[in-house]
C-alpha cells in the first residue's frame, strides 16, 4: 500500500512538473537591425523597409523582413499608405517558410501633450504562408512617445512605444483567432543629420505560440530612419 503511495506522489509529481514547465514562456535573446527609407513627392509619400532579425541567442539569422509601401499625404498629420511585405521565417533549422503580406496603414501624428510628442501607427494585414492556403488576417495598433531631453532643435529624445497584434481569424498555417503578441520599447532617438535618426533600445516581445505556449524575446534594438 505504502509502495502504490509512493508512486502515485510520484507520479503526481512528474505530472506537476511537466505542467510548470508548459506554463513557463520559452525565452530567447535576440538582435532587430532595421533600415527604413521614408520619401514624398508631393502629396505621394513612400518608405522601403528592410529587417534582419538574428534569433537563437543572437546566433543565427530567424526571419528577414522587406516591406515597400507607397501613399497619400492626406494633411500634415495623417498619411495613408498601401504596402506589400515579403517576410522570410529561418525560425525552424533546414527550413525556410516564406510569407506574403499586404497591408493597409494609417500614420497619425496626434499631437503634443506635456512635451510628450505622440503618433499612432494602425496596420490592418493579409497574410498568405507557403505552408498554407488560408488568408490569415490581423490588426496592429502601435502607439509612440518621444521627449526631447533638452530644448535643442536637435535633441536626442527618450523614446517609448508598444505595438498591439490581434489576429481576426483562424488559419491553417498556424494563426489562431485573438490576442497574436504585443511588443513594448524604450530607448533613445539621436539625431543624424536633416531628419534623419537612428533609434537604439530594448524591444520585449511577448507572443503566442500555439505549439509551444508563449514566446518571450529580450531584444537590442538597432533602428536607422533615413528621411528626405
Amino acid at each position: 500500500m505504502i509502495g502504490r503511495a509512493h508512486l502515485l506522489l510520484a507520479g503526481l509529481c512528474l505530472v506537476a512538473s511537466h505542467a510548470r514547465a508548459a506554463a513557463e514562456p520559452v525565452q530567447d535573446g535576440q538582435l532587430w537591425i532595421n533600415t527604413t527609407l521614408f520619401g514624398s513627392v508631393g502629396d505621394v509619400a513612400f518608405f522601403a523597409e528592410a529587417q534582419p532579425r538574428i534569433g537563437s541567442g543572437i546566433s543565427r539569422l530567424d526571419q528577414l523582413i522587406l516591406r515597400p509601401a507607397v501613399g497619400w499625404k492626406v494633411n500634415e498629420s495623417l498619411t495613408l499608405y498601401q504596402g506589400y511585405a515579403y517576410v522570410e521565417d529561418h525560425g525552424t533549422p533546414g527550413r525556410v517558410s516564406v510569407e506574403d503580406r499586404s497591408f493597409q496603414e494609417i500614420n497619425w501624428k496626434i499631437g503634443e501633450i506635456a512635451g510628450v510628442k505622440v503618433s499612432s501607427r494602425t496596420r490592418f494585414e493579409q497574410r498568405w504562408q507557403s505552408g498554407g492556403r488560408d488568408v490569415g488576417f490581423r490588426l496592429r495598433e502601435n502607439l509612440r512617445f518621444a521627449r526631447p531631453l533638452t530644448e535643442a532643435k536637435d535633441s536626442i529624445s527618450a523614446v517609448g512605444w508598444t505595438e498591439l497584434f490581434v489576429a481576426l481569424n483562424d488559419a491553417d498555417w498556424g494563426p489562431r483567432a485573438g490576442f497574436d503578441r504585443i511588443r513594448t520599447f524604450v530607448g533613445l532617438e539621436l539625431p543624424i543629420g536633416g531628419q534623419s535618426t537612428v533609434e537604439i533600445g530594448y524591444l520585449n516581445q511577448t507572443a503566442r505560440a500555439p505549439a509551444r505556449g508563449t514566446e518571450l524575446d529580450h531584444i537590442l534594438s538597432l533602428n536607422l530612419f533615413v528621411r528626405n
